[in-house]
């Protein structure tokens, strides 16, 4: 049987030369599991070489997105079958002496300090993650939060004016706001009865938030027009927004204070070296080093801003695919940042 490599999180299969560095850093690693006989079987064995269950775990954490899908049981025999195919085109390619190529020894020496960077700062980070590091950021984040005003309203949207003041009249009349959102609305939400869900002032374009935060809850307003068409909004009802428990956002105040304590000790690092850009004028190499460069995306600044908090209560705006479309740019960025747990 011919066993296809999954793709890694970098990207597309491994060469030759990436599967045989692969294999020797995670021999390395392996070694290093404080994992205990007994709860690290031998899952097979390549020409007497032993496969554990520590490098299928291992090997599980690097091929990330390819096995999202996959149940545990296909997932751990997927993941057994590339380790059985690395070990032996590992080990044709050591045979072919691939290992004394220069463009091999270059991809190993890069990998290898990129394995030794990812490790010191995962032992920084987890050291500057302590309840009290992780409680200050909630308290003060908290503060930022508590006493916004939220509106939860539904909407009917159409193409045109004559059709919004024909709807607005039914509804005078005592028609019901859900049905006709459901029979009338071009709004991918009309099916929930134009419900958007609760959303503060600046989620929503301004002419759509102007009006629904004036409203008093129970009211429907005149025909609104906006870049999306014209609207009917009723508000339910309005509160003032709360901070979630702290349990609700620790993961992602834990991420936040993960990599602001990595990005500062990058920071601390690049200020004590000695570092001279030889494509760039002594003055720009300057203003560019920035202590994200040593590690793409997961330290950019942005990343280290204080986590959003957003209320965990369903519907939001953020969770229902209709509402984003009515987002300002503002909150568009705003909650494309809180996905990655940034302040927004």
């Amino acid at each position: 049987m011919t066993t296809s490599f999954p793709e890694t999180k970098t990207g597309l299969r491994f060469g030759l030369a990436s599967l045989a560095a692969t294999a020797c850093l995670a021999a390395i690693l392996a070694a290093s599991l404080p994992v205990r006989a007994q709860d690290n079987p031998v899952l097979a064995k390549v020409n007497g070489v032993e496969i554990r269950q520590s490098d299928v775990a291992l090997a599980e954490e690097e091929l990330g997105p390819s096995l999202a899908q996959m149940d545990p049981a296909t997932k751990k025999d997927n993941v057994l079958a590339f380790l059985i195919d690395l070990r032996i085109v590992a080990k044709a390619a050591e045979d072919k002496k691939v290992e004394n190529s220069d463009d091999f020894k270059k991809r190993l020496a890069f990998t290898r300090s990129r394995l030794l960077m990812d490790s010191l700062l995962a032992t920084e980070g987890k050291a500057a993650t302590t309840d009290d590091a992780m409680k200050k950021v909630y308290e003060e984040a908290s503060k930022q939060i508590t006493g916004e005003m939220e509106v939860h309203a539904r909407h009917i949207l159409v193409e045109t004016e004559d059709e919004a003041k024909a709807i607005a009249e039914e509804l005078k009349k005592g028609g019901d706001f859900a049905e006709l959102a459901k029979k009338k609305s071009k709004d991918p939400g009309a099916s929930d009865g134009g419900d958007l869900g609760f959303f503060t002032k600046e989620q929503m374009v301004p002419e759509f938030s102007a009006v629904a935060f004036t409203l008093e809850p129970g009211k429907i307003s005149d025909p609104v027009k906006s870049q999306f068409g014209w609207h009917i909004i009723k508000v339910e009802e309005k509160r003032a927004r709360k901070a979630p428990d702290f349990e609700q956002v620790k993961a992602q105040i834990e991420t936040y204070v993960t990599r602001k304590a990595q990005a500062e000790y990058v920071a601390k690092l690049r200020e004590a070296a000695k570092v001279e850009r030889m494509d760039k004028p002594a003055e720009a190499a300057k203003t560019d080093a920035k202590p994200d460069a040593a590690k793409p995306d997961a330290l950019k600044p942005e990343t280290a801003a204080a986590p959003a908090m957003a209320q965990p209560q369903a519907p939001t705006p953020a969770k229902k695919p209709h509402a984003r479309r009515y987002e300002s740019d503002e909150a568009k960025a705003r909650r494309i940042a809180a996905r990655y747990g940034i302040s927004w």
